[in-house]
């Protein structure tokens, strides 16, 4: 699976059904990006951490306190699943046969999708994958695409989004709007506004 080519793709989880099985530290931390990105999460695991165990005492996690049964994963649209590779097995199994999306942590053969390791600017977001191969490698590359793109792009990307709805609602002709959106997505106008950041754009 992991010298397959795969397809980058974002997804929104808002409100969608998403199922962890395992409650260990590696499902914890699989969990708060679930919860970052607005989904619904049920975990499945005999045990789970602290951290877990508070979510579900405010109700925004769903915890099933036993081992992974067949059937689970009915209406879930992404399962992530850090249970050892026999659970894993039969996790990617059933998966595969509801079509649904599967990334069983550390373990390339039962993965249908990878988590990638995420440069996070507010709306600007950069994913690294090696498709399983090297998660470290994922990781060094993220620590140094962090000290590239600073805390500042989260301004400029909103900026940059604010001229683009603009641009459309005055009814500009296609190439000069896609002129204007190019300049202003330059290294140059960002470094304008780097040195500006409370001006608009325009």
């Amino acid at each position: 699976m992991n010298d397959e080519p795969t397809y980058p793709l974002f997804l929104n989880l808002r409100g969608r059904n998403c199922v962890v099985v395992g409650g260990n530290a590696t499902a914890e931390a699989k969990v708060r990006d679930l919860l970052k990105a607005g989904a619904k999460v049920k975990v499945i695991a005999s045990k789970v951490t602290d951290a877990i165990a508070s979510w579900v005492r405010t109700e925004r996690v769903q915890w099933e306190n036993r081992h992974y049964e067949t059937g689970d994963l009915r209406d879930a649209f992404v399962i992530v699943t850090a249970a050892g590779n026999k659970v894993n097995a039969e996790v990617y199994a059933e998966a595969e046969a509801r079509n649904a999306l599967c990334n069983a942590v550390d373990d390339v053969e039962h993965c249908n999708c990878f988590a990638s390791s995420v440069v996070r600017r507010g709306p600007l977001q950069i994913a690294i994958s090696t498709s399983g191969n090297s998660p470290a490698l994922a990781q060094r590359l993220r620590l140094e695409l962090e000290q590239q793109f600073g805390p500042e792009y989260f301004s400029w990307v909103k900026e940059l989004g604010k001229l683009r709805r603009r641009l459309f609602s005055e009814g500009l002709d296609r190439e000069a709007r896609t002129r204007k959106l190019h300049e202003q997505a330059s290294a140059a106008a960002f470094e304008l506004f780097r040195h500006s950041p409370n001006r608009e754009i325009s």
